[in-house]
């Protein structure tokens, strides 16, 4: 289970970074506190799943690529896409 964290852990990291993001930004997107997002990306605190589902619209990536199912990080197609 610890291993599932760090993959999100380091997927949301290297997103976060490769798009110039702070920790504050995001956080302040998620409505949660900079230490807390931090946590996430240390994977010393679990992600809960509505905030990976922002997470995976704010980059613009699939949900299961955040949880470290598939190394493809494509949206799925319009048509196959569960609108919130």
């Amino acid at each position: 289970m610890y291993e599932v964290f760090l993959v999100q852990a380091n997927r949301i990291k290297e997103l976060r970074e490769d798009r110039d993001r702070t920790q504050k930004e995001v956080a302040s997107f998620l409505c949660v506190a900079q230490n807390t997002y931090c946590n996430y990306e240390n994977g010393k605190r679990e992600i809960p799943i509505p905030l990976l589902v922002k997470l995976a619209e704010y980059y613009g990536v699939n949900l299961e690529y955040l949880l470290g199912l598939t190394d493809v990080p494509d949206r799925l197609p319009p048509t196959k896409r569960y609108q919130l």
